[in-house]
């Protein structure tokens, strides 16, 4: 069988743009303005979603990333980390099956694997001057609905610390954890600053959405990032967590739910979490220790059970559920958030949210945050 010339990679977000707009959840000449902080293949996810309710859309996302094409671009090419906020623009254009909406997002196994949309992005950064710019153009062209922005333009690298003791520098290297990790932290050169655009566009949210997505390599870089939680807190907005389904990665091995969401108040947001959607099929009541176990490859591993005796084969086809039982829920909500839990996964990729489960998700909250203002 011959090769394909172009490829691009398998995402949740090809089922999610093919949602149908919703019926209206804002009145006529209602702006609720919605922000999605993340990265990787979990933002595009919520980032459709929300377009598809009517939402006014933004994006902030991490600048830690140093894997795969863009770890290339960003050593050879000194340039902002394009492959983030490529997967963002993507999931912001208004037809997602324009042509070059589908190029931009086209893999080039003969040339290093590099996508269109990172080549792009990085070229436009030189020939503009910013990467910004570069930002814009790609909206343009894309016809994007929303705005993406970076985080900070700093050269950061995502230092980690693993519940066993080590640290590993590097987000490519911490995402692939053989042990769950416990905090991250950003290094550089000089003090972080931040976009400033981007703490902008959370002050002015009516509604922020945290993930799905890599909790420590995705979401929480941003987090770390001087200004943001500050943004958070100064908004009027509710707050949203999508706890993720399952660990495919080392980076979350053997978290809870409860974990997860511990973890983002251990980097800054305690207190400032309003919602917390998470996963189950069996109802969680004080008598059913559910685990929100679905149709998965999952084991009998200890929790945060090292993945050290497993090579990177058998660790990619592992499918471990993010457990939560009702004991969870109780702590979790002692804590401030209000626990929100749906039968989420799509059944053929029992690591992707079902679109249709998700947007009603996000449409109870949203009528949740309207009577909270009320």
């Amino acid at each position: 069988m011959t090769t394909p010339a172009f490829t691009h990679d398998p995402s949740a977000t090809a089922a999610f743009a093919a949602l149908d707009p919703a019926p209206a959840v804002v009145a006529p000449g209602e702006h609720v303005r919605a922000v999605v902080i993340g990265g990787g293949t979990g933002a595009p996810v919520s980032i459709r979603t929300l377009l598809s309710m009517g939402l006014e859309t933004s994006a902030v996302v991490a600048m830690a990333d140093d894997g795969g094409s863009t770890g290339v671009l960003r050593e050879e090419a000194n340039v902002t980390p394009p492959g983030d906020v490529r997967k963002c623009l993507a999931a912001m254009a208004a037809d997602p099956n324009d042509p070059l909406v589908r190029a931009f997002k086209y893999r080039f196994p003969f040339a290093g694997n590099h996508t269109l949309g990172n080549l792009m992005l990085s070229a436009l950064e030189d020939a503009a001057g910013s990467f910004p710019e570069a930002i814009a153009i790609c909206e343009k062209l894309l016809d994007a609905q929303g705005r993406v922005y970076p985080s900070t333009l700093d050269r950061v690298t995502l230092v980690a610390h693993t519940r066993d003791g080590r640290e590993i520098e590097g987000q490519a290297v911490a995402c692939h954890s053989r042990t769950a990790l416990d905090r991250v932290r950003l290094s550089a050169d000089r003090p972080v600053t931040p976009y400033e655009p981007a703490l902008k566009a959370i002050r002015e949210a009516d509604l922020i959405v945290l993930g799905p997505g890599s909790l420590f390599t995705s979401i929480i870089p941003n987090l770390l990032v001087p200004g943001v939680v500050d943004a958070v807190r100064a908004s009027r907005a509710s707050t949203l967590f999508v706890c993720s389904l399952a660990d495919m990665q080392g980076e979350t091995w053997g978290l809870t739910a409860r974990e997860h969401v511990e973890a983002l108040m251990d980097h800054g947001m305690h207190g400032l979490v309003d919602y917390m959607l998470v996963h189950t099929t069996v109802p969680l009541r004080p008598d059913s220790p559910a685990t929100g176990v679905f149709g998965a490859l999952a084991g009998d591993e200890p929790e945060h059970g090292s993945t050290s005796d497993m090579d990177d084969a058998v660790l990619g086809g592992r499918v471990r559920p993010v457990a939560i039982t009702y004991r969870d829920v109780q702590a979790i909500q002692a804590q401030g958030p209000v626990v929100i839990a749906r039968d989420l996964v799509d059944p053929a990729q029992p690591t992707w949210h079902n679109p249709g489960a998700l947007r009603d998700a996000f449409r109870g909250v949203l009528k949740l945050c309207r009577s909270r203002q009320k």
